[in-house]
């Protein structure tokens, strides 16, 4: 089953569509998605390596335009649902101290969350909620997420046929590894 979806996701990675599907994966997924696109973004590299920087590029910008949307969720449910709510409580008051912290490390926060698989959604829409300077946030986004996706990718177009041939041969511990970073990084956001 998991050689089939690796097959799948190689013929879809050298789709001639498959740039516009990395796009919007990577757009969702800053804002709401769980699956982040580094799974598409190591296939189309893999299926063609010459186009490795242009693969980055475009997941970065579709990315850090995602991450504004999740800042906009944040910014706007927030006003509309959580401020009433926390109101309501009495507990408006913590919320401006803790807004005001996150606000003064907002930028390595933003910066922490796009480079490790800490899911970044969680950080866009906790900018947005905090209402960290949004030119902070985008100048951090792109700094972070440029750094991830292109580091992948530049070790991809360098080492690319022996990492292939790595992932193939242990498709099964490469998919664990997958899952159980995945499922990390989830359960650093409940219980931090």
């Amino acid at each position: 089953m998991i050689r089939a979806l690796y097959d799948w996701t190689i013929a879809l990675a050298a789709h001639p569509r498959a740039l516009w599907a990395l796009a919007f994966v990577a757009f969702i997924e800053a804002s709401v998605f769980p699956i982040p696109p580094d799974v598409l973004m190591i296939a189309m590299i893999i299926a063609v390596p010459h186009r490795a920087f242009l693969i980055a590029a475009v997941a970065t910008l579709a990315s850090v335009a995602g991450g504004i949307a999740g800042y906009l969720i944040g910014y706007g449910l927030f006003d509309t649902l959580g401020r009433p709510v926390l109101e309501f409580y009495g507990k408006s008051a913590y919320f401006e101290e803790f807004a005001q912290r996150y606000n003064d490390w907002g930028a390595w926060v933003v910066l922490m969350a796009g480079v490790t698989p800490f899911p970044y959604k969680v950080i866009t829409i906790l900018s947005g909620v905090t209402a960290l300077n949004i030119w902070v946030f985008v100048v951090a986004s792109v700094i972070a997420r440029a750094l991830r996706f292109f580091i992948v990718a530049a070790l991809l177009w360098k080492f690319g046929p022996p990492i292939r041939s790595f992932i193939e041969r242990r498709l099964g511990l490469m998919f664990t590894l997958f899952i159980v970073l995945l499922f990390g990084g989830f359960l650093l956001v409940r219980y931090l």
